[in-house]
Parts: structure tokens; C-alpha cells; sequence
């Protein structure tokens, strides 16, 4: 008789759970070395969302089993499971991007920070998390402004309500490419402006400050501001290789001319 837990020796072989005991509780599929008998525990029906998570836990997984537990309608639906199959990086592709669609907010949000996610998932979850911006309350708008990825606190730096940009500005893990890129977009809201040159990290930032200035949505008043804080050499080097609104190179030549 097969004792429930073990295999039982063929010849000399050890074979799956699944293969010698098809009564096997699901428990001891999941203990199991074999690929099979995890493949077995994944497509259960008995599968809870405690055994799938267990299951995910484990470091030796295969794509097949996150594949099976995708395909294992009793537990996809549970939001935990939803997100560990979404984020795992063995889960392939064409699994993991679909279920993106399907997460929320905050769950994009833990997709993008993952530090085992793999790179495109990341970057198609932060591409569903900007697209999801207009849908979403003041309130969650300032929360991922604090706490997303630079690529989605970079967009929330073009929202026109002030306490947005303020808390994008706040986040730690923004960056100056992510502010740069912001500032060249078509359209930008005005307080950005003056939060960025009042700023005091990103205010004295070359690539910011010069950004700032070729901006036609800056004050007369505000580029002014900016140019002070330039060296001449570097003020020069505005005016001959970046392309300004003429009222701004005026303005600029002025202000190189009283140095």
C-alpha cells in the first residue's frame, strides 16, 4: 500500500504522487518535487486561494503550473492570487499581460514596484496605471503621485490641480529624467513651473532649469528667476543651441547682455 505523501518506487524509479496514489490530497500534491504533482495540485478543484498561494511561494515553479493556476477558475479570482500569477516571473507572457487588465489601482501600483517583476511587465503595468489616471478621485491621484514608479508620477506632474504635482514632487522615487520628460510634453500646467524653480533639489538642476526657460508657459518674471541661477557660459549656451519662443530669447539676450 502507497502511504500518502511518498511515491512509490518503480523499478528502481521514484514517479509522481499523481501517477501512483490518484487519491492524493491536494496538501501532499503541493509538497511534492515532481512538476507533475504540482501541475495536479494547480488544476485541482479543491485548489483554495491559501494553496495557491503556497503553491506560488515555492522557487521551483515552472510556467505550466502558473499557467494551470491562470487557468484554475476557483482561485483566479481571488485578488491575491490574481497579482502573485500576474507578477511571478516565470508566468509567461501571454498570461501575465492579459491579467494586468485586471488588477486595480493600487495593484498596478505593486505590479510596477515589484522587484522581481521583469521589465516589460513593469512597464505594460505602468502603461494600463496612466491610462486608468482620468477614471481615478483626487484622493488616489495624490496617493500614487507619492508612491508610484517615476514613469506614473512623471504623468501626474501634468495634472492641473497643485496638491497633485506637489505630492509627485514629494516622491522619493522620482526622477530628473522623469521631470525632464514631463517638461517637454505640449501641454503642461502652470503651477508645475513654479513648484519646480521654488524646489529645493530640483530648482538647481541644469537639465530642469532649462527646461523651465523653454517653456512659453513661464512668467517673464519666472525665466528671469531661472537665468540668474545660470552661469554666463551656461546662459550663452541657451541661447545659441535650444529652440525658445522669441519674446523668451529677447528676454534671455537682455538679461546675458546686463551680466
Amino acid at each position: 500500500m502507497v502511504q500518502h505523501g511518498k511515491s512509490r518506487p518503480v523499478s528502481g524509479k521514484v514517479l509522481p504522487l499523481s501517477v501512483t496514489n490518484p487519491e492524493a490530497r491536494i496538501e501532499e500534491l503541493i509538497a511534492s518535487p515532481f512538476v507533475e504533482d504540482l501541475l495536479a495540485a494547480a488544476k485541482h478543484s479543491a485548489l483554495t486561494e491559501d494553496l495557491a498561494l503556497t503553491i506560488l511561494r515555492r522557487r521551483d515553479l515552472q510556467a505550466s503550473v502558473l499557467e494551470a493556476i491562470a487557468r484554475n477558475h476557483s482561485v483566479i479570482k481571488q485578488r491575491k492570487v490574481l497579482v502573485s500569477v500576474a507578477e511571478h516571473q516565470y508566468t509567461p507572457r501571454h498570461i501575465s499581460l492579459p491579467l494586468l487588465r485586471r488588477l486595480f489601482t493600487f495593484e498596478l501600483m505593486q505590479v510596477a514596484l515589484g522587484p522581481s517583476v521583469l521589465a516589460d511587465v513593469k512597464r505594460v503595468a505602468e502603461e494600463v496605471l496612466v491610462a486608468k489616471l482620468g477614471t481615478l478621485s483626487l484622493g488616489e491621484r495624490i496617493t500614487l503621485a507619492r508612491r508610484a514608479s517615476p514613469k506614473v508620477a512623471g504623468a501626474l506632474l501634468l495634472h492641473r490641480e497643485p496638491s497633485v504635482i506637489e505630492a509627485a514632487l514629494q516622491n522619493p522615487r522620482i526622477t530628473e529624467a522623469s521631470i525632464v520628460k514631463s517638461l517637454a510634453r505640449s501641454e503642461i500646467p502652470a503651477p508645475l513651473l513654479a513648484m519646480l524653480a521654488a524646489h529645493s533639489k530640483w530648482s538647481v538642476r541644469r537639465e530642469i532649469q532649462i527646461g523651465i526657460l523653454r517653456r512659453p508657459e513661464a512668467s517673464d518674471s519666472l525665466a528671469l528667476r531661472i537665468a540668474a541661477k545660470l552661469p554666463k557660459r551656461a546662459l550663452h549656451e541657451v541661447l545659441t543651441q535650444y529652440r525658445l519662443p522669441t519674446s523668451r530669447r529677447e528676454l534671455l539676450q537682455r538679461a546675458l547682455l546686463q551680466r
